[in-house]
């Protein structure tokens, strides 16, 4: 078998799906990044200046492109269980739901933390009157994220139309994507620049 397939027949998938998946991976991580760039730069330019500023904008898309790559690993390993029966568009496009999915509740969660939100006392006080909290709660995280996950993939598994319609979001999705990139591009220059 030629060396340079290899890795590409080990996962099922050629090396546009591979470069897909990437992208889709890249996707919410850096939406979320650039967001929370754009919300922190005016107090660090006012305490610092604007170079700085824009610095650490830079390091922050570094750590996102990382974590694409990491997301990246993940999703491909998880693809290996996806059914063998499947057309590729169909697994890539399984396989982004699933990213998007878990990078919505990933951006809840940090939300929730950065917002400042409390747990209604209600709820506070039935979680410290029963006798397993940490069961309830991990109970209401799987009510919520298990039929978030399942009913997309239910959809596009069985309606060619729900498939092309993911399909076409994912492509438009590519493109806006590559732009990420080429900040990240940016981003490693001015990291470059400013520990030379």
């Amino acid at each position: 078998m030629d060396t340079y397939r290899f890795p590409l027949s080990i996962f099922r998938f050629s090396k546009n799906g591979l470069w897909t998946i990437f992208l889709m991976a890249a996707f919410p991580t850096h939406v979320w990044t650039i967001l929370l760039i754009l919300q922190d730069f005016a107090w660090v330019a006012e305490r610092n200046n604007n170079w700085d500023a824009i610095g650490v904008g830079a390091y922050g898309l570094l750590a996102a492109f990382v974590e694409s790559v990491f997301v990246f690993i993940i999703t491909i390993l998880l693809g290996s269980l996806l059914p063998r029966q499947w057309r590729e568009n169909k697994r890539l496009t399984v396989l982004s739901i699933l990213i998007f999915v878990v990078g919505i509740w990933a951006i809840l969660n940090q939300l929730y933390f950065l917002i400042g939100l409390n747990i209604p006392r209600f709820i506070f006080q039935f979680l410290i009157n029963s006798a397993h909290p940490l069961q309830i709660i991990y109970i209401l995280c799987l009510v919520l994220v298990i039929p978030s996950v399942l009913l997309p993939v239910y959809f596009v598994s069985r309606s060619e139309k729900a498939l092309q319609v993911f399909q076409d979001i994912i492509e438009r999705l590519s493109l806006l994507t590559m732009l990420y990139l080429i900040a990240d591009f940016g981003g490693l220059v001015i990291v470059l620049i400013r520990n030379i």
